[in-house]
Formats: structure tokens, C-alpha cells, sequence
């Protein structure tokens, strides 16, 4: 009779033998007064923590059934008393039954742990085709991560929003989002929004297409991206643009950034502080720079296995919203879903259809 370990891929099994040493590693670590002392890296190994428990858990569990499968299988074939090893046939099914349903969860947890460990994100939402209606869409769709992070109770940070006043609208947004879930989730959500509905701008009542692209960026721990803010960075500090008074037009706030070696630039205005510009506009440099280096990963990996779903380029178009049928049509999805509930933040049918086709693609993958 086959051995459970022996029946696992061996890297599969190498990657969960990784995993189990990292928590134990991680377990240790937050045991240290000096670490614990420390709030920012004490939080983020926990995260880690809370990401692996899952699976290191899962794992310890199918191997400890492993063994108990091996024991059933030695007492059945030493030759011994025939009445218990009969008895140990009798059970041994159910065990190998049992073992196998924990691998496949441990699998499936496997494949969205590092996800799971990514507890805040940039959303950037960029009004595209459509002129003033476009604007109008791009308000709609802030308005409905706004619900999304409110019903899931996400932190939800405006850092810089370019408004178009003359409708209501918004021609850009860069808003920061925090909280367990934000990036296995809102990963989803990178691409080209699609809209079909009759503008309040349109007098005749025609339906019209307007588009909004969202990207979405994993936002790193600083150790994460390396960044050499001395020589690689130009930082250009100067009086914010647009209406909003005397303090605005003679006052230093917008801080300007420039990374010399990848040419990402990004600016700031949005707080009336000097110093949180400068903070925020950090952030979101490395959080650029970070999708940067995930975006070059994923080619390469692409380079060696083809047919594989999207990049999660803003050139995409990912999702179409109808207003005169009432439906929300995901580009990646069979089915359709109903517009008032996703526009009020409530996603979880959508969200749950994108992760289990998700998950069953990285498991072919393993």
C-alpha cells in the first residue's frame, strides 16, 4: 500500500516543509522582547503569522494522519493477530479518506496564504473614455470601494484626488485601503470598468460607454522594496495646484517624486501639510515600484507557461456595469450580478466566484 507523503509532489511538499519552519521561525521571533517592543514589525509578523497558521496547521494535521495511516498499514501486514488487523483494515479507509480531504484544504489554502499576509493596498481609480461621464463614473466607483471597505470594515484613506467640479466627477483618486482580506480581494479588481447607461448629461436619453481603469498595488513594508532615497530620487517641493485659497497658491505642501532609475514619478497635494505629502508620496513610490517588480515576475513566469488569465494590466476590461438591464457582467465570470447590490458595496457572490476560479487555476498549477 502506498505512503501519503510519498503520494505528495515533492514540491509540494518542499513548500510546506518551508512554510512549517517559517512559522516556527516567525513563533519565535514575536517571543522576543526586542521584537515585541517594536509595534510596525511585531505587526507585520504577526500578519505573517495569521496567513501561515492555516496551512502549517492543515499540514501538521495530514501528517500526523499519515502516520496513523502508516501505523494501521504495519499492524495489518505483520502478521500478527488476525482479529486487529482486521480491525486496522476496517479503519485504515476512513483515515486515508480523512488525510486526503486535509491535503486538498491545506492546497487550497496554500495558494492564497501569501494574499492573505498583504493587509494593505493603493487603489487608483483613473477616469478614461467618456469625457464628463467618465468623470461621473469614476466618483461611482470610489463611492462603491468606499461601501465595499466600509461593509468589511476596512480602512478607507483618500490620499489625492483630482475632482472634475464642473459635473461632480472625479477625473482621478488614489486612495489607500487597509485591512485582513484587502489584497486577496481587491487584486480582483485591477483593470477597465465599463459602464452603459444613459448620462445625466445626455439630453435625448441615448445610452453611452464610458470606461474607468482601477489599479490596484499591494503597499510593501519598507523592507521589502529598497529604494535609495539620496541618489536615486529627485524631490521637487512646491506650492499645490488648483483652487483652494491663499494657503494653496503661496504656501509649500505638494511634494513631487521622481525615481531616476524607472523614471515613476508621483506628486501630492492633497493635505495641507508639508510633511504628510512627503509621507504619503513615499508610499505610494514604493508601492509602484513594488507592482513594478511583481509585474516583471509575472512575464517571466509567463514566458514559461502560456493561457494564463489576465496581468491585471489597466488596459484590461474586466467588468461591464448595465443600468438599463439592472446586471453586472464580469468578463471572467459565466453569470451576472445585480447591479444595486455591487454599486452598495455588497460583492461577496462576485468576490467568491472570482476566488474559487482563481484558486482551482493556481492549484493546476502546483
Amino acid at each position: 500500500m502506498p505512503d501519503l507523503i510519498a503520494e505528495v509532489p515533492p514540491t509540494l511538499l518542499a513548500k510546506l516543509d518551508s512554510l512549517a519552519a517559517d512559522y516556527d521561525d516567525i513563533e519565535q521571533r514575536l517571543s522576543d522582547p526586542a521584537i515585541a517592543s517594536d509595534h510596525r514589525q511585531a505587526r507585520a509578523l504577526s500578519m505573517r503569522r495569521s496567513a501561515l497558521e492555516p496551512v502549517v496547521s492543515g499540514y501538521r494535521e495530514f501528517r500526523r494522519l499519515a502516520a496513523e495511516a502508516a501505523g494501521l498499514r504495519e499492524v495489518m501486514e505483520s502478521g500478527g493477530d488476525r482479529e486487529l488487523a482486521e480491525l486496522a483494515g476496517a479503519e485504515l479507509p476512513e483515515v486515508e479518506a480523512r488525510a486526503a480531504a486535509v491535503l486538498e484544504g491545506v492546497k487550497k489554502k496554500l495558494v492564497h496564504s501569501d494574499d492573505q499576509a498583504v493587509d494593505s493596498v493603493m487603489l487608483e481609480i483613473r477616469a478614461g473614455t467618456g469625457g464628463d461621464e467618465a468623470a461621473l463614473w469614476a466618483r461611482d466607483l470610489l463611492e462603491m470601494y468606499s461601501k465595499l471597505a466600509a461593509k468589511r470594515g476596512w480602512a478607507f484613506e483618500v490620499l489625492e484626488m483630482a475632482a472634475e467640479p464642473s459635473v461632480g466627477g472625479v477625473r482621478s483618486a488614489v486612495v489607500n485601503v487597509r485591512g485582513e482580506g484587502v489584497w486577496t480581494y481587491l487584486a480582483f479588481e485591477a483593470g477597465v470598468h465599463s459602464v452603459k447607461r444613459v448620462p445625466a448629461t445626455e439630453a435625448q436619453g441615448r445610452v453611452h460607454t464610458s470606461t474607468a481603469s482601477v489599479a490596484v498595488l499591494p503597499e510593501p513594508e519598507e523592507v521589502d522594496v529598497k529604494i535609495d532615497w539620496a541618489n536615486d530620487v529627485v524631490e521637487h517641493l512646491t506650492t499645490a495646484q488648483g483652487p483652494g485659497g491663499q494657503n494653496v497658491n503661496k504656501v509649500t505642501t505638494a511634494c513631487h517624486l521622481v525615481h531616476k532609475p524607472t523614471g515613476i514619478e508621483v506628486r501630492m497635494q492633497e493635505s495641507k501639510s508639508l510633511q504628510q505629502n512627503k509621507e504619503k508620496a513615499r508610499r505610494l513610490l514604493m508601492a509602484r515600484l513594488y507592482e513594478l517588480e511583481l509585474r516583471k515576475q509575472h512575464e517571466e513566469r509567463s514566458a514559461a507557461r502560456k493561457g494564463q488569465i489576465g496581468t491585471a494590466a489597466r488596459s484590461e476590461k474586466i467588468r461591464t456595469y448595465r443600468f438599463k438591464e439592472g446586471i453586472v457582467a464580469d468578463e471572467r465570470l459565466p453569470g451576472e450580478y445585480r447591479l444595486r447590490d455591487v454599486l452598495a458595496g455588497d460583492m461577496d457572490e462576485l468576490f467568491a466566484a472570482l476566488l474559487e476560479q482563481e484558486t482551482e487555476r493556481r492549484l493546476a498549477e502546483l
